[in-house]
């Protein structure tokens, strides 16, 4: 195998529909990404130097396990865990290996199969103080839009909006989960789950896979479709004890910092962008951390198109974790596929005219004393 150091490039991105697939297996939606990402390359799978998988509640050797079935064993393989920022971590070091020139090629595979646990929220870390006092993701997000709301103005409405711009967004996208549109109304009549926060504000659960090629060979610099990867930033949240601001996500804040100086890139100019929007109010936060508008301004910033396909900055264009829904492991390798497909002007009604640079952030977890336990932000660019 002969390696070459040189700018990380996607040359193939893919993904599959997303849902409950109770009658399939895990391996077969990673497998089903992974092959067409590949056929999408115009690559073999002898072409492959290394596999790299994320995925959070499969357990061990999910990587190992795909291969075997794709024909893929033997190689060095590498599994990430990083709760919802699983997929996003294992491309983010697939990123830094080809970069570094240890691989030429690599694939990188999200995989996700929560229906196998059953219904109902997510098992999380029931020694975790804070779980143990009550606290749950629907609550967590209450808190934040109360308190985002209390700080500057609006009605939880503005809030709702959001899920709204999501489900228009994914009646055009084929391969999401929930694709009829909703008006306002029927957001907030929604079934309440954390007051304020209705049903249709908070992200279900999903089985899925997504799938990338990243290479430095050379010849992918003078492919029209290569996507090159400007920046690649995973960072955990910073221990505060007592008091910590719910309206603000400074992990995200950090990691967008240092991914936008490492891309030589500013907010101004991100022409798409794929945020962690497990509830409404994420995407709200997260338009502010990721500077598309100021403090404060987030909600105003939905209410007037802003983050809608003729908006300054189009978010979430596929529709997002409200209506893909959310499957952890390949959450943050589906938001970069959506990126790429973007960025080659290939999503058909959905495509934000003249898009070259992008930005896709994914969070993952909590546990006592922090925002979140892992956040991770990837610059692409054409």
């Amino acid at each position: 195998m002969t390696t070459t150091s040189g700018t990380p490039r996607i040359v193939g991105a893919a993904r599959t529909h997303f849902g409950k697939f109770r009658d399939r297996s895990l391996e077969s939606l990673a497998v089903e990404a992974g092959i067409d990402a590949v056929r999408d390359a115009g690559l073999r799978r002898t072409d492959i130097d290394a596999l790299f998988s994320g995925n959070a509640y499969a357990g061990s050797l999910v990587g190992q396990r795909i291969g075997k079935e794709m024909g893929l064993d033997g190689l060095p393989c590498y599994n990430f865990e990083n709760a919802c920022a699983s997929g996003a971590s294992a491309l983010a070091q697939a990123y830094r290996s080809v970069r570094n020139g240890e691989f030429t090629t690599v694939l990188v595979i999200g995989v996700e199969q929560l229906s196998a646990l059953g219904g109902g929220l997510l098992p999380i870390g029931e020694d975790d103080p804070e779980i143990q006092a009550g606290l749950t993701m629907p609550a967590a997000y209450a808190m934040r839009t109360e308190s985002y709301l209390s700080r500057f103005g609006g009605k939880p409405e503005d809030i709702a909006q959001v899920s709204v711009k999501s489900r228009a967004a994914a009646s055009r996208n084929p391969y999401a989960q929930y694709r009829t549109p909703v008006t306002i109304d029927e957001v907030m009549e929604s079934r309440l789950v954390a007051d304020p926060i209705t049903l249709l504000q908070m992200c279900p659960n999903a089985d899925g896979a997504a799938a990338v090629v990243v290479t430095s060979d050379p010849a992918a610099d003078g492919d029209s479709r290569s996507v090159e990867v400007l920046s690649s930033v995973v960072l955990s949240g910073q221990f505060f004890q007592g008091w910590r601001d719910m309206a603000w996500p400074d992990i995200t804040l950090r990691a967008v910092e240092q991914a936008y100086a490492s891309a030589g890139v500013t907010a101004r100019d991100v022409d798409v962008a794929e945020v962690h929007d497990a509830a409404a109010i994420g995407e709200v936060m997260y338009y502010e951390a990721l500077g598309l508008c100021e403090r404060g301004e987030g909600a105003s910033f939905v209410l007037s198109g802003q983050s809608s396909l003729a908006g300054r900055t189009a978010v979430n264009t596929g529709g997002g974790l409200l209506s893909r829904g959310h499957p952890l492991g390949a959450t943050g390798v589906v938001q970069v596929v959506e990126l790429v497909a973007q960025l080659r002007g290939e999503t058909g009604d959905n495509q934000v005219e003249g898009a070259r640079v992008g930005v896709a952030h994914c969070t993952g977890g909590g546990i006592w004393g922090v925002d979140n336990g892992a956040a991770a932000v990837h610059v692409l660019a054409r």
